[in-house]
C-alpha cells in the first residue's frame, strides 16, 4: 500500500490506463494527430473520425443521438454555455431561471451574472437530506420561468436528485430544463432517450478521463437551441468554436465506453468499500452523515465530527487526500454553503469532511484510513475544551462567550 491514500474521487479522478493509451495515440507524428476540422487530406478525415467514434460513446452511455453531443473544454464551460446560450436565445419568452442553492459555482456563478443581466432567479432551499424534489421545484416555477437548472448528483454531499421526474415537470410547461451530470456519469443510470431533460453537462475527468474537456448535451427533438458562448470557424454546428483536441476527445470517449461497460459491477465494489469504512468510524460519537443516505452514490461519504475543526483533521490525516467542502471552494475556510443549506450549523459545517471513494481504492487503504480518522478525532478532542464541556453535560449552543 501506497502512502498518500487518496479518497478525493470527487475532486478529479486519475486517467484510466487504457484511456492515457488511447490518448497517446492521437500525439505524435507516428499516430493521428491531424486537426478533425481539415477536410482536404487524410490526417484530418482519420482525426474527425476518432473524434466522430468518440462522440458516439459519449452518447452511448447516456443514451442520446451522437448528433446531440458538443465538445467543450470541461463541465464549467458546459453549464456557462447551456445555461448563458438558453437563457438569451429564448430572453422574449420569460427572464425567470429556477436553480438551486446547492449547486456547483459553475452553475451559480452563472446565474449570478444572469442576474445582473436583468433576469430573476429562484434558488430552491434543498431538504435537510440535501435532495431537491419534483415539488420544489413546482412550486417555483412561474408563467415566465424559461430555463429550470438542477444538479443531477451533488459534489459534496453524493445525493441524487430525481431528474427523470422533474422533467415531467417542465416539459408540458414548455420550461427548458438543464441538468448538470459532472458527478453522476458512470455512477447513476442516465437515459436521455426517456428523460426529459433538454441540456445536460459532462465531465471527463470525474469518470476517469482527462482534464480539460467536457461535453453538452443539446436535446434535438424537440430542438433546443442556444446563443454561442465562444465564436470562431463555427465548429460544433455553430455552438462551441474552437479546434478539437482530439486527444482530449478520444479519452472522454474511452473513458466514458469503460464506464458504461463497467458501471453495475463497480458501484456494487464502491458500495461495499463505503460499508465497510462507515462500519469502522460508527463507533465514534457526535458523528453526523451529511445527506440522505438512500438517494446517494455510493462513491461519497460526507461526515461531521462535532467538536472537531474539519481544517485541523485534515492536517491530522496527512496520509489521506480527503477534503472539506469541494475542491473548487476549499481554498475559503467559509463553512460549506451546501451544508448549510441543509441547515447544519456552522460548527457541524465546518466540522465536516468529504471521503469519496473509487476505481482503484482497495480494502486496505480503507481499513488504514478508517484507523486513521478514528485516532485522530479521539486525539484532538481530548485537546479540545468544547468536547469536555459537552461530556460534562454542558449544551454549548447556550453558553454565552464573554466578548474581548
Amino acid at each position: 500500500m501506497k502512502l498518500p491514500i487518496y479518497l478525493d474521487y470527487s475532486a478529479t479522478t486519475p486517467v484510466d490506463p487504457r484511456v492515457a493509451e488511447k490518448m497517446v495515440e492521437c500525439l505524435t507524428a507516428e499516430g493521428n494527430f491531424g486537426n478533425p476540422a481539415s477536410r482536404s487530406h487524410a490526417f484530418g478525415w482519420k482525426a474527425e473520425e476518432a473524434v466522430e467514434n468518440a462522440r458516439r460513446q459519449v452518447a452511448e452511455l447516456v443514451n442520446a443521438d451522437p448528433r446531440e453531443i458538443v465538445w467543450t473544454s470541461g463541465a464549467t464551460e458546459s453549464d456557462n454555455l447551456a445555461i448563458k446560450g438558453a437563457a438569451h436565445f429564448y430572453a422574449s419568452k420569460g427572464k425567470h431561471i429556477v436553480t438551486s442553492k446547492i449547486e456547483h459555482k459553475a452553475v451559480l456563478d452563472t446565474t449570478r451574472q444572469l442576474e445582473r443581466e436583468g433576469f430573476e432567479v429562484t434558488y430552491i432551499e434543498p431538504g435537510e437530506d440535501g435532495v431537491i424534489t419534483p415539488a420544489m421545484i413546482e412550486a417555483a416555477l412561474r408563467d415566465d420561468t424559461v430555463l429550470v437548472s438542477i444538479m443531477h448528483v451533488n459534489n459534496e454531499i453524493g445525493t441524487v436528485n430525481d431528474i427523470a421526474a422533474i422533467g415531467e415537470l417542465t416539459r408540458p410547461r414548455g420550461v427548458l430544463f438543464h441538468v448538470d451530470a459532472a458527478q453522476s456519469t458512470g455512477k447513476v443510470e442516465i437515459d436521455l432517450e426517456k428523460m426529459k431533460v433538454d441540456l445536460m453537462s459532462f465531465s471527463a475527468h470525474k469518470t476517469y478521463g482527462p482534464k480539460g474537456v467536457g461535453a453538452l448535451y443539446v436535446r434535438r427533438k424537440p430542438r433546443v437551441r442556444l446563443e454561442a458562448q465562444m465564436h470562431g470557424g463555427g465548429h460544433e454546428r455553430g455552438m462551441r468554436s474552437g479546434t478539437l483536441a482530439a486527444h482530449q476527445s478520444v479519452g472522454m470517449g474511452e473513458a466514458f465506453r469503460i464506464a458504461k461497460e463497467e458501471m453495475v459491477d463497480e458501484n456494487e465494489r464502491i458500495t461495499k468499500l463505503r460499508d465497510r469504512f462507515s462500519k469502522q468510524v460508527e463507533h465514534l460519537e457526535e458523528l453526523y452523515v451529511n445527506g440522505s443516505m438512500t438517494a446517494r452514490v455510493p462513491h461519497n461519504l460526507n461526515l461531521s465530527f462535532n467538536y472537531v475543526e474539519g481544517e485541523s483533521l485534515i492536517m491530522a490525516l496527512k496520509d489521506l487526500a480527503v477534503s472539506s467542502g469541494s475542491a473548487c471552494t476549499s481554498a475559503s475556510l467559509e463553512p460549506s454553503y451546501v451544508l448549510r443549506a441543509l441547515g447544519r450549523n456552522d460548527e457541524l459545517a465546518h466540522s465536516s469532511i468529504r471521503f469519496t471513494f473509487g476505481r482503484f481504492t482497495t480494502e486496505e487503504e480503507v481499513d488504514y484510513a478508517a484507523r486513521k480518522v478514528s485516532e485522530a478525532v479521539t486525539k484532538l478532542r481530548e485537546l479540545s475544551p468544547l468536547w469536555d464541556m459537552f461530556k460534562d453535560g454542558v449544551d454549548i449552543s447556550q453558553v454565552e462567550w464573554a466578548a474581548h
